[in-house]
Formats: structure tokens, sequence, C-alpha cells
């Protein structure tokens, strides 16, 4: 059976990213309406005329008048030849639609001044009931204004390009000659690009946009990358590390730095400075996520904001002297005292302080006290703020039942008497119109709650010597992760349609020692383990196996984490519900019980 001479390529057909098609091998309908001049109502088309082209090889041509349902205004007539009489005859535009938009189904849309003949057209589909197909659009003028300079063009006109490409059918108004016209301005100019090393698709789309001269110039760093999972690194011509981030499609993100979508200045200044991209494959998202925050806190890239110094925590310590006090700290050890963190800032640990001074008779001052020389007590003991320990006024015994053992449990187990004090003194501000301390109140109990709720959260997954999770890929594999004192050890996917067990048992055996250590987060830093947290509590994800159970307390802080959004969202301003009061009795009272 013979074969045919040729056969239709498309977009859809020819490759799965129809962005990295070659220029050449796309297939263009190059497409001209000639209007009555209005708006883009879904009427008004008179004439439309189109070539679709590929290789520089016509494929065919689609052109026919339009009866608008109107009357042409002189001045159109004028223009374009096209008469009331001419288009009597004519179909309406909505008989007209099925065939044009079978022309260009598969296709590239070009067009000069695109978006006035998009906007005619998404307008008829839309008045007659024509889902739109969204083809990829360039624009022949847009291109021209960035390939072509004032000293060769005087301007971006359609004639005047037509000239300056020599075309052989100069532009006169009627739809099939201007899109003629256009066909070889667009030739001309796809010439022109391979200056600008723009050779596919969607590098001139792209470039028809407004990038910048150094993205254009740099567009190169992106060449070769692969298309998989990983993270990214910018480098200088030193090799320094400017800037790192992660994707699940590392060639794909990396392009779009180049992209008139990144407009971040300090981007653009890092491109500048940047002479390539290493790019580092991973298993899965996942460890390319824990990869980045590794790499960002090993080397601090210059043009990175978030993560860069994990080690700048400070945590809120209960010291273990005889009558102990809260202080904030650099460093946890394992001294026998109790932490509550780590926080991203001093500020916000003793806005957690106070929190805990508003609830329990912890002493406030710095000294280091002496059981058996007393020394003078300080203003807040004669306020009736403190239980004056300096004085002795209360024994080493009584002082830890009722202020240092108090903390000790809110912290590591269920934090209701904090709670419940904090959310009384709310209460009474509220109810006392005094709403600016109310908001003071609630502000520290926001800190005081987040850090207890994250703590116990992440020494869940800490204590545990070891966890074994997958979870499926979408192409028939899985992916393995081996979590070790909540550091990711090693990651791996195991191949599609094979089974998992194979690949799960190699990666433990190769996976990294972890040594347990104090603390909620002993091996990693907060920030991994909560990224691991969020893909193991993923619904999809699997546990397959655990060195012991992975449990938080019944009564642990988790049980207000209902009161703590609605204290943040009122905090923010976002919760017009709590906004117009600081509490609500019956909420609040619910979550205690909770």
């Amino acid at each position: 059976m013979a074969q045919p001479a040729y056969v239709q390529g498309t977009l859809d057909t020819l490759l799965t990213d129809p962005a990295a098609l070659s220029l050449v091998d796309t297939t263009f309908v190059v497409l001209d309406l000639e209007t009555t001049g209005g708006a883009a109502d879904g009427a008004g088309v008179t004439e439309i005329g189109a070539v679709k082209v590929r290789g520089g090889e016509e494929l065919g041509v689609f052109a026919t008048l339009v009866n608008p349902g109107e009357r042409i205004p002189a001045f159109i007539t004028v223009l374009t030849g096209i008469t009331d009489a001419m288009l009597a005859p004519a179909p309406p535009i909505e008989t007209v639609l099925p065939s044009l938009l079978e022309f260009l189904r598969g296709a590239v849309l070009v067009a000069h001044n695109a978006p006035y003949d998009v906007g005619f057209l998404k307008a008829a589909c839309a008045r007659h009931g024509y889902p739109w197909p969204n083809p990829k659009v360039l624009d022949t003028a847009a291109v021209a204004r960035r390939a072509l300079t004032r000293d060769e063009v005087p301007n971006r006109k359609l004639s005047t390009l037509a000239q300056f490409f020599r075309s052989a059918v100069q532009p006169n108004h009627r739809a099939l000659d201007d899109a003629r016209a256009t066909v070889d301005v667009l030739h001309g100019l796809i010439e022109r690009l391979g200056s600008f090393k723009v050779h596919t698709l969607g590098d001139a789309i792209e470039f028809a946009k407004a990038v910048t001269p150094t993205q254009r110039r740099q567009r190169h760093l992106a060449d070769g990358l692969p298309h998989a999972p990983g993270v990214y690194v910018f480098r200088a011509a030193d090799d320094r590390p400017l800037y790192v981030g992660t994707s699940k499609d590392i060639a794909t993100r990396v392009r779009s730095y180049f992209t008139a979508s990144e407009k971040r200045a300090r981007i653009s200044e890092m491109l500048g400075a940047a002479s390539r991209v290493e790019a580092v494959e991973c298993a899965h998202s996942l460890e390319a996520e824990v990869r980045e925050l590794r790499m960002i806190a090993a080397h601090s890239p210059p043009y990175n904001r978030r993560s860069k110094y994990p080690e700048r925590v400070v945590w809120l310590k209960l010291t273990t002297e005889a009558w102990p006090r809260l202080s904030v700290v650099r460093k946890l050890t394992d001294d026998g005292a109790a932490y509550l963190g780590p926080f991203s800032s001093r500020r916000t640990a003793e806005l957690a302080a106070a929190g805990v001074y508003d609830a329990l008779p912890l002493r406030q001052c710095g000294h280091t006290l002496s059981v058996r020389t007393p020394m003078p007590a300080c203003a807040l003991a004669e306020l009736g703020r403190c239980p004056a320990p300096c004085e002795h006024r209360i024994t080493p015994e009584l002082y830890a039942a009722t202020a240092a053992l108090p903390f000790r449990t809110a912290i590591h187990g269920d934090p209701e008497i904090v709670v419940a004090a904090l959310m009384g003194r709310i209460e009474a501000m509220s109810e006392s119109r005094r709403y600016e301390e109310a908001a003071v109140l609630r502000s520290r109990l926001i800190a005081l709650l987040r850090a207890t709720v994250r703590m116990q959260r992440l020494t869940a997954l800490t204590r545990l010597t070891e966890i074994v999770a997958a979870r499926r890929d979408g192409v028939g594999g899985w992916e393995i992760v081996v979590v070790r004192h909540g550091r990711l050890a090693a990651a791996a996917t195991s191949p599609p349609r094979e089974h998992p067990r194979p690949t799960l048992d190699a990666v433990r055996m190769t996976a990294e020692t972890v040594l347990p250590g104090p603390g909620p987060v002993p091996a990693a830093s907060a920030e991994e383990t909560e990224r691991i947290l969020a893909w193991l509590e993923k619904p999809d994800t699997r546990l397959v196996e655990t060195s012991g159970d992975w449990v938080s307390p019944v009564r642990g802080a988790a049980r207000f984490t209902h009161l703590l959004n609605r204290a943040e969202a009122a905090a923010s301003g976002k919760d017009s519900a709590v906004r117009s009061s600081v509490t609500d009795r019956s909420d609040d009272a619910r979550s205690l019980r909770l």
C-alpha cells in the first residue's frame, strides 16, 4: 500500500514540549483579519485570510469574506475596498468559525499586532459558543521591535517591514494579501533571530516579550540542563555559588529566569554575574528540597534570602537553678534544662517568655540566687507579679511545683494551664474594652503556642531512630525516603512496574548514619525536618517501617491548633469575625476542653 506523500504534523503530535520545537519544524498559521473598525465584541469581522506554512513551505490557505451583520463604515470601504454588496452573500462568522478553528488546530498562530486579531476571534468564539483552542501566539510586530533597530526601520508597521524584507506581496488591507506579506516578514525575522541564538518556538515567544539585555545575553546558561527534579546552582566566574534553587524540572525552571516573567531586580543582577549553572539531579522533589536547604546553609549564597543561616536560632531555656528562670540562649545542650524552640529571632523568644510570665509565677530577674543568702526584692515583687524567691518568701520546692513544673509540662505535654491563664487575661481585658492590651497578650499567646506546637511536632519525629516511607511517583514507581532522627538519610525512586523492595533495601544499606542528640532537632535544621514531616503527612504516603511509635501527647499542644489559627487570623486582620472581638468565649472554651 502506497504511503501518503505528506502527513500534516502538529504541535500535539510532534513533540511533548511544543516550546522546544525548532522554528524550522514548527507549523505556523499566519492570519489577518479585516473588520468594521469597532470593538472586539464577537462581531465586526469582514474578511479572514490565513496561510499555513512550515519550514518555508506553504501548506494551505484559508480565505473568506464574512458578513458582519452590520453596515460597513465609509472610511473602512475606502481603506479596504470591501463594500456591503460584496459581503451580502458571504457567510456569517458563526458559520466560518468551525472550519477556521480546524485550520488553526495544532499550529502556532502568527499575526502582526496579534492581540487585535486574537481579541476578535476569542470574542466571536465566546459569543457563538465555540471553545477557544488557546493556541500559542507569536506577534511579528513584537518580535520586530526586539530584533530590528531604529536605524534599520523607522517603525514596525507591516508595510514598512514587508518593504524591508522585500516581500513578494505588499500589504493592501485585504486579509489574504496581508497574511502573505506577514509570512514573508515572519521568515525574515526567523533568519534574524538566529543571531540572537533564538532557535526554538519557546525562545521566540519569550524573545518577543520585554526581556532585558542581560537575560537575552545569558540565555545560553539554560542550555543542556536535565528535565528532572533536583537543585540548580548559579555560579560566578570564580565558582562561588550565587543562588541556589530547586524544581521538579530543572531545565524548565532555569529557563524561566530568562523570560519576561522574571522581574526581580536582585535576580537580574545575579544573572549578570553568573557564568554557569550547575544541576544536581535528585531522586524526587523531597530530596531536592532538602539538598537545597543544606546547600544554602553551607554556602550562604548572596542572592538567596531565606534559609541562609539556620544556626541563627535561639531557644528559651528554663535554667537548672534552685529557683529557675527563663533565659534566651543560642545553643541547646544536654544539661537537664527545659528548652522551648527553636525561635527564628530573639524578639519572638522574648515575646513567648512574656506570655509565660503572664501565666506562671516565674521570676523575671537575671540574678543568680543563693539558697542561703537572701537579697532585696525588685519592684515586681511589690506589685505582686513575682513570688520573690530572692527574699526566700517561697521555698525551692514550692517554686518548682507552682512555676517550673507547669512550664515543663506545658512545653512537653499539656499546655492548658498556660493557655487558660492567658485566655482568661485576654477575656478580662476585652470585657474592660482594653483592646490594645488584649492584642499584646494575644501576640504573646501566639508566639508561645506556635513554638510549643512546633516543638512537640518535631520531637515526635526526631525521637525515632528510623522511619522508612514511600509514595507513588505517578509514573509507576515509588518515591522512597529513609529518615533518621528527623534527618533525611537516603532517598531513591524505584523503577516503574517493579517491586520497590530491592530498591528500598539497597537504600537502607547505604543510608547516612545519624547519631541521636538532645532537643527537638538533634540532627538537622528545623526547616529540613518540617519539610520531611510535610511529605510524610501527605495522604498517599505509606509508612513502610519504623523503629518505634510515631506519637504525640494525647493532650498536647496540637489540640490548640484551631485556637492558634484563629488568633493568627485576628492578628493579621484576615478574619473580621475574630478581629471584631479579641476573643469568643464559646469557641475558646470549647478549645480548652478538647
